[in-house]
């Protein structure tokens, strides 16, 4: 009885030992993932970072070129506007008045 006794608690010692190991394996690749995990998205944003200030330049050369061609374009619509005043501001002027007294 007693040697059953004995391999009963033998084989619960086995049993928790095993089942400790299990956890610390478990545990140690939970980490082991996080820090794989990390270490990914760490090189991802590094590389993306670097993709950004790459493309910087390009990336503001051509706002840059777009905005000037819309400041031509604004710039001569403005002064477009200004020679249509001055050709026609008098009679705009006129007309605005009679219509507001009734004329």
């Amino acid at each position: 009885m007693n040697d059953m006794l004995k391999q009963i608690i033998e084989m619960d010692e086995k049993a928790r030992q095993i089942t400790d190991a299990a956890q610390k394996q478990k545990t140690d690749t939970e980490k082991e993932i996080s820090r794989t995990r990390e270490d990914i998205r760490n090189r991802y944003l590094a590389r993306a970072r670097a993709r950004i200030e790459k493309n910087r330049p390009l990336e503001q050369a051509a706002a840059e070129k777009t905005w000037q061609v819309k400041e031509h374009r604004y710039q001569a619509l403005v002064e477009q506007l200004d020679q249509q005043y001055a050709q026609n501001g008098e009679k705009w002027v006129d007309t605005i008045v009679r219509n507001v007294i009734g004329e």
